[in-house]
C-alpha cells in the first residue's frame, strides 16, 4: 500500500513490457526486492493483463496458487526473480543490468539498436540493512550501470518497529559514496514528483540511480498506517472497512470497475512496443544475419549445435594428453577448450582470479569503460557475486560462472539456495576443495562444505579426480539448463587416471568403474576428487595381494543417483557388502553407498596448517589405511553381507 502510488506511475507511464509475452527479450525488468510486498506485484500483473486471473489473487498464499507469500520466478508470469531473502533481489537486479549493458555492447550497431531496456527495483530498509546490498551496490556504482533504477521505500518501519533504533545511517550519502546518482527527499505519495524522479533517473545514463522515497507503510489504513502492524499481518475486517471509507472505495472485495480496468490494461500498448521492436529486429536481421541468429540462440538459452561433439572431442584429447595437474588448472584448460565456441560465457572471481583459474585467454575484462567484456573482477564479495550471477542468468543471453575457495561458499550460501530454487543455469567454481589446501589451515580447508552443497535440492555437485573428469564436469554443467552446478576443484596436482573410450563415455553418469579386477570383486572402493588417486594406489596394492577389488570413481553423486537401477546395480552390486568410501570431508554422506557395515574414510574434524601431504597423513587418508580398511572388512566377513 505504501508503494502503490510509485508503482502506478512507473507501470502506467514508464515500464516497457508486454503482458502477453513475459519473456520478450527487450522488456524492462522489474524486481520487488522487498518481497513481502508481493501482493502489490500480483495486483500490478493482474491489472496490466498478465495471465494471473482474479481467482489467483483470491487464493493468495494458498496451496497450489500462483500467488505465494513471496514472488517466485517460474511460477507467476511476469515475476523476474524469486525474492524474500532481503537484498538478493537488489543484487539480482545488478546482474540484470550488467547483462543488459554487456548484450547491448556486443550486439547493438549504430543504426540498429536491439538491446535497450532498464532494470527497476523496489527495495526497503531491510534490503539496505543486509550486507549483500553493500556488496552489490558498491560494484554497481563502480561499473556505472546507468540503466539500473532503484526506488528506496523509506518508510522507517521493519518487523520490530521503527528502524530509528537500529538503522540510522545516511542512506543517500552512502549511495553517493558508491558513485550513484541519488534523488533525495521524494514524497512517494506525490505522483508528479514521482514522475519527475523517474524521468531524472532515466536521463542519468552514466550512473545507477537511487530514488529515496518517503512513504507511509499501510498508506490509507487510518488506524494502522505508519506502524509495524501493517508489515506482514492482515489489517483485519474492521481496519479494512475503515480503509475503504478513508480512501473512498465503495466497491466490493475483488471487484474492479470497468473504467479502472480499462485504464490499467497494458496489453495493447505492450503488443505495440514488442511489434515495433520486432520490426527493428527484422531490419537488424537483414543487415546483420549472423549476429541476429546468435542473439536469438543466446536469448533462447540454447547451446551451439556442435557443442556436444566438440566437448566430447576435447575430453578425448585431454585423455590422450594425460596431464598431471590440479583440477583448478584443469578447469582453466576446460575453459580454453570450450570457451572459444561459447561467447555466452560470462565469468569472474571474488578476488581470487589467479587461484581459481577462472580467467582464460579469451577473457576480456568487463568494467565501466569496457562493457562488452566477459570477465568481472567482483572483488571480495562472495555473496554479492553469487547473487549478481543469478541475476545475469535470469536476464538471459549469458551463462554465468564465478569462483572462490570452497570454504567461502559459506558466505554465499543463500544465493546458492536461490539459484537452486529458481533452477538457474549458473556454474559455481570452487577451488581449494579440501585439506589439500595445506598450509592455510583449518580456516580455509573445506571439510563439511561438499556434503552441505550436496544437501541442497536441485544443486548438482561435481568433484572430479583429474583433468578428464574436470572437462566432463564442465560439459555437464554447461548443458544443464534446469539448475546450478558446483565444481569442486583441487589446489594440489592430481595424477591422470587412464581410461578406455567406454569409460570416458560413462563419466557423465556420475559414477563408474574406474579399475576392475579379475573375476567377481570381493570389495568395492568408492572415491571422489583427489582421493581417487589414493584409492587407486590401495587398489593396486590389494590386487598385488590377490584380493579382487573394484574401484569406482564417483565425481557426481546426483548424476549417479539419477541413473536407472540396472546401471547403479552394475556399478555397486548390492551383493557386495565390503565397501569403503574415501573422500576428504565429513563422512555421513556416504552411508547410503557403503551401508551400515561399510567403512567411511574421511575428515570428521577440522584440518591442520601444514604441507598437504602431511595433513593427509595426520588425518589418516593414505593408501595404506584404505587397503587396511578393505582387509579388515574381508577378515570380518563383510564381503558376504549385502547392502540394502
Amino acid at each position: 500500500m505504501g508503494m502503490a502510488d510509485i508503482a502506478e506511475v512507473l507501470w502506467n507511464d514508464h515500464l516497457r513490457h508486454n503482458p502477453a509475452n513475459p519473456s520478450w527479450a527487450d522488456r524492462d525488468r522489474f524486481v520487488v526486492s522487498n518481497g513481502h510486498g508481493s501482493m502489490l506485484l500480483y495486483a500490478l500483473l493482474h491489472l496490466t493483463g498478465y495471465d494471473l486471473p482474479m481467482e489467483e489473487l483470491r487464493r493468495f498464499r494458498q496451496l497450489g496458487s500462483r500467488t505465494p507469500g513471496h514472488p517466485e520466478h517460474g511460477l507467476t508470469p511476469g515475476v523476474e526473480t524469486t525474492t524474500g531473502p532481503l537484498g538478493q533481489g537488489l543484487a539480482n537486479a545488478v546482474g540484470m543490468a550488467i547483462a543488459e549493458r554487456a548484450l547491448a555492447a556486443e550486439f547493438n550497431r549504430e543504426e540498429h539498436v536491439v538491446v535497450d531496456h532498464h532494470t527497476y527495483v523496489f527495495l526497503g530498509d531491510g534490503c539496505l540493512m543486509e550486507g549483500i546490498s553493500h556488496e552489490a551496490c558498491s560494484l554497481a556504482g563502480t561499473l556505472r550501470l546507468g540503466k539500473l533504477v532503484c526506488v528506496y521505500d523509506d518508510n522507517g518501519i521493519s518487523i520490530d518497529g521503527k528502524v530509528e533504533g537500529w538503522f540510522t545511517e545516511d542512506v543517500p550519502a552512502r549511495f553517493e559514496a558508491y558513485g550513484w546518482h541519488v534523488v533525495r527527499g521524494l514524497d512517494g505519495h506525490d505522483p508528479e514528483a514521482v514522475a519527475a524522479a523517474i524521468d531524472a533517473a532515466k536521463a542519468e545514463t552514466g550512473r545507477p540511480t537511487l530514488i529515496c522515497a518517503r512513504t507511509v507503510i499501510g498508506w490509507g489504513a487510518p488506524n494502522k498506517q505508519g506502524t509495524a502492524a501493517t508489515h506482514g499481518a492482515a489489517l483485519g475486517a474492521d481496519e479494512v472497512a475503515a480503509t475503504r471509507e478513508a480512501i473512498g472505495w465503495p466497491h466490493p472485495p475483488f471487484e474492479i470497475p470497468d473504467a479502472l480496468r480499462k485504464g490499467w490494461d497494458a496489453r495493447q500498448r505492450g503488443a505495440a512496443l514488442e511489434k515495433d521492436w520486432t520490426r527493428r529486429f527484422e531490419a537488424y536481421r537483414k543487415a546483420h544475419p549472423k549476429l541476429a541468429r546468435e542473439f536469438l540462440r543466446r536469448t533462447r538459452g540454447a547451446l551451439p549445435e556442435d557443442f556436444d561433439s566438440h566437448a566430447r572431442a576435447a575430453i578425448a584429447r585431454v585423455s590422450e594428453q594425460a596431464p598431471v595437474v590440479a583440477t583448478r588448472k584443469a578447469s582453466e584448460m576446460a575453459l580454453e577448450a570450450l570457451g572459444p565456441g561459447l561467447p555466452e560465457l560470462l565469468g569472474g572471481s571474488a578476488d581470487l582470479t589467479g587461484s581459481n583459474n577462472t580467467k582464460w585467454s579469451g577473457s576480456k575484462v568487463l568494467d565501466a569503460e569496457h562493457p562488452s567484456g566477459n570477465y568481472v573482477y567482483f572483488g571480495v564479495r562472495e555473496f554479492g557475486m553469487s547473487a549478481i550471477c543469478n541475476g545475469i542468468a535470469l536476464h538471459g543471453g549469458y551463462i554465468p560462472y564465478c569462483g572462490t575457495f570452497l570454504v567461502f561458499s559459506e558466505y554465499a550460501r543463500n544465493a546458492l539456495r536461490m539459484a537452486a530454487l529458481m533452477g538457474l543455469r549458473n556454474v559455481f567454481v570452487y577451488t581449494h576443495d579440501s585439506i589439500g589446501l595445506g598450509e592455510d589451515g583449518p580456516t580455509h580447508q573445506a571439510v563439511e562444505q561438499t556434503s552441505t552443497l550436496r544437501l541442497l535440492p536441485n544443486m548438482v555437485v561435481w568433484r572430479p579426480c583429474d583433468a578428464v573428469e574436470t572437462l566432463a564436469a564442465w560439459k555437464a554443467a554447461l548443458e544443464r539448463a534446469t539448475g546450478p552446478t558446483a565444481l569442486l576443484l583441487s589446489r594440489q596436482n592430481l595424477a591422470h587416471q587412464p581410461r578406455t573410450s567406454a569409460q570416458l563415455a560413462l563419466i557423465e553418469r556420475g559414477g563408474y568403474v574406474l579399475r576392475e579386477c579379475e573375476g567377481e570383486p570381493r570389495a568395492i572402493l568408492i572415491a571422489t576428487g583427489s582421493e581417487v588417486e589414493i584409492a587407486a594406489a590401495a587398489h593396486e596394492a590389494l590386487t598385488a595381494e590377490g584380493i579382487a577389488v573394484r574401484l569406482v570413481s564417483m565425481p557426481c553423486t546426483e548424476a549417479f543417483d539419477a541413473q536407472p537401477d540396472d546401471y547403479r546395480e552394475s556399478v555397486l552390486p548390492r551383493a557386495i557388502g565390503a565397501r569403503v568410501s574415501v573422500e576428504a570431508g565429513v563422512t555421513d554422506w556416504w552411508h547410503k553407498y557403503v551401508g551400515a557395515g561399510g567403512v567411511r574414510l574421511g575428515v570428521d574434524r577440522f584440518g591442520e596448517s601444514a604441507p598437504y601431504k602431511h595433513v593427509y597423513e595426520h588425518v589418516g587418508l593414505t593408501a595404506e589405511r584404505v587397503a587396511d580398511a578393505v582387509r579388515g572388512l574381508l577378515d570380518a566377513g563383510a564381503g558376504k553381507r549385502s547392502v540394502a
